[in-house]
């Protein structure tokens, strides 16, 4: 440690901040580049919807279809505005669930709109 004006300067602490804060922005660019990634390839952004509304099927089977004997709903007959306001709803705890509830919080409006199109009837 070093005397600056008679207080006590301690640079490990100094040294800790430095690099929460460039791992802070590492991650911020990781996430930039993901997303100029997915403006450039129309191929990259599609498997990136695709992989959005798939993380649905451990519960609501492949493409909303259903899971024989789990009780789950089958969420294919809805329209993507129908599946849109209920991933809100169960987002803000308008609707509560066993666990719907607390899975929409993870996500961002903008991809619950990425499932809600992918997985809405057409």
């Amino acid at each position: 440690m070093k005397t600056i004006n008679r207080q006590r300067f301690d640079f490990s602490t100094l040294e800790r901040s430095v690099a929460r804060g460039a791992t802070a922005l590492a991650v911020v660019l990781a996430a930039a580049g993901a997303a100029h990634a997915q403006a450039q390839n129309p191929d990259a952004l599609k498997l990136y919807q695709r992989g959005l509304a798939a993380t649905c099927a451990n519960c609501h089977g492949t493409d909303g279809q259903g899971v024989v004997g789990t009780g789950m709903p089958v969420i294919n007959h809805l329209s993507s505005a129908e599946i849109l306001k209920k991933m809100l709803d169960y987002k803000s705890g308008a609707l509560t669930g066993t666990i719907m509830h607390q899975l929409a919080k993870g996500y961002t409006d903008e991809q619950l709109q990425t499932i809600a199109s992918v997985l809405g009837k057409k």
